[in-house]
Order: structure tokens, then sequence, then C-alpha cells
């Protein structure tokens, strides 16, 4: 989504963000985060060793923080003083200022255009709900989820903010949409991939990291197919690029008409056992033209 918050009350300046998800079952996945601030600078986790930052003219640099899988952008520092969630069933925390990233470890996050913090969590009651988190520590539900429509959610695997208000999340085949006032409704459903590779270690098409622009265009990862898909206001469904295994995208972040994918490589040895370190990422840029390059790629040998 294009992101246009001025301070922490949520008006509107340039920038896009891209937050990402995760699934109730237990199964090892790479992390799914990237983002872009005002200034077109690119931060993607590595679940491997942390965040990464990717500056304006290219050269990448190392962020010192812990091994999450998700993130957003707190672009003016709100949370900076809030108490953000913690617990057993994961934390979220700060990497850096100005802007301060906020990680979390075991489920997706979104900082919405009113400038709330929103995620997924089942403290409030049975299934999951998404919760509103404001800078003044305020935590209200927003809007109890389920699957289908037939009881609680298995699989919450991406979530990002939206026009007017609205948050979208996927499951393993499926996006929804939550409106302004808590509203379900479905975009697209049963989504299958004509250009569907085998990924080692993922069902198909395992949606997970999404973004949304100012138009209602939804770029999505199918993880379980290496397939970055595009989705109009209209519920068409066309492939943007397609990866060859073992690489598999993960995550997308708007900025301009610039898409960026983050990917990972992802082979059978590195899932079973589970092997972080193993899982090296890379991020691609695609432009309006459809040409797309890599910018970055982390190798650990």
């Amino acid at each position: 989504m294009r992101q246009t918050l001025h301070g922490c009350m949520g008006n509107l300046l340039a920038a896009f963000v891209m937050v990402v998800g995760f699934s109730t079952s237990t199964a090892a996945h790479p992390g799914s985060g990237i983002v872009v601030d005002r200034r077109g600078e690119i931060y993607f986790v590595d679940t491997g060793s942390g965040v990464w930052k990717i500056d304006i003219y290219g050269k990448v640099t190392h962020l010192p923080g812990p091994m999450f899988h998700w993130m957003t952008i707190d672009y003016d520092d709100c949370f900076s003083t809030a108490h953000l969630p913690n617990g057993a069933r994961g934390d979220v925390t700060r990497v850096g200022t100005t802007p301060t990233l906020l990680v979390a470890s075991d489920f997706p996050i979104a900082i919405g255009s009113n400038g709330s913090l929103y995620y997924p969590s089942h403290a409030s009651g049975p299934g999951l709900q998404l919760m509103e988190l404001t800078p003044s520590d305020r935590t209200t539900v927003m809007a109890n989820l389920s699957g289908d429509g037939r009881g609680d959610l298995r699989h919450f695997n991406g979530l990002a903010a939206g026009p007017d208000g609205a948050l979208y999340y996927t499951e393993d085949n499926a996006i929804r949409r939550v409106g302004a006032r808590g509203e379900l409704s479905t975009v697209i459903g049963n989504i299958t991939v004509p250009t569907c590779v085998s990924i080692a270690g993922t069902t198909r098409p395992m949606l997970r990291g999404l973004a949304a622009d100012d138009q209602g265009t939804i770029y999505v990862a199918a993880s379980g197919c290496g397939s970055v898909l595009k989705t109009s206001a209209s519920g068409q469904v066309t492939t943007l690029h397609q990866l060859r295994a073992p690489w598999t995208p993960t995550a997308v972040a708007l900025f301009g008409s610039d898409v960026y994918v983050l990917e990972y490589l992802q082979t059978a040895a590195s899932m079973e056992p589970e092997d972080r370190r193993a899982w090296l990422p890379r991020v691609r840029k695609i432009t309006p033209d459809g040409h797309t390059s890599i910018i970055a790629s982390i190798d650990r040998q």
C-alpha cells in the first residue's frame, strides 16, 4: 500500500509498506518482511541473521536485531514508548530509529493508514482476532476472523494495509479484506496458479506476503508456487513474475511504480531439519515495463 503518514495520527506522506504473515501450523518457513521508507531505502528480514538495509545507492548494511520473521515500519517512531505485544505466542520488538522497524517473531504485523498497529491474537476469546494497538497503548479487537466463514482460521499468512482504512490478509489460497469498521469480505478465493512450480516444504499456492496500492491492485507472493501474483480490483489474477525453484518469493513491497520482492532459496535440505542459515535471501526489483533485476543477495559462505 502507498502509505503517506505524517506524524503519529496517520496523515499521509509518500512511502510504501508491505507486511507479512504466519501460519497457525508449526511448519518451518523463511521470513517474509520487506518495507520501503520515504527515501526509497529498503529493509528486509533475514531469518538466518536479522535485518538488512539497502540504501538509495545500493549499499547493503546489516542492522543489529533479532532473527524474526515479520516486519512493519514506524516512520515517525510513534511506538517508541508503547507496550508492544509479547508473551508465549510471540514478541514484537524495535530495530533502529527514524524510521523504527517493528519486527515480530511469531505473527504478522502491519501499521494502518490511521497509524495503529495491527496483529492477530487468540488472547481475547475463542478463535483468532485481529487486534488494533494505538501509539497511546489502547488495545481493541478490530475483527473476529474465520476461515471460509466456517470456524476458526487455521492459516493467516500475510497482512497488509490498504486504501480507505482497510486491511488485507492471506490464507493459503485466498485473499480476505477487513474493512475500516471490521467487516469481513473475500477479495478472491480458491486461487490457482497455472505457472506453479514445486517448492520444498510448502503447499500450493501458499499465499504469504502481500501489498495493496491505492487503486485496489494487490500484489502477493505465492510461496508454494514460486510466483508473484497481481490481482486487479475486479479480481483478475495474473502472474507478474515466475521464479525457478528452489527460489521462491515470500513478501512484496511497493514504492512509486516499482515492486520489490523478497525471495529465499528454499531447498528440501534446508527444511528438514530446519536450517535458518541455509535460507538465503535476495531482493528483486520489478519495474512497470516488466524488467526485473536482483538488487541485493545475501551469501553466508
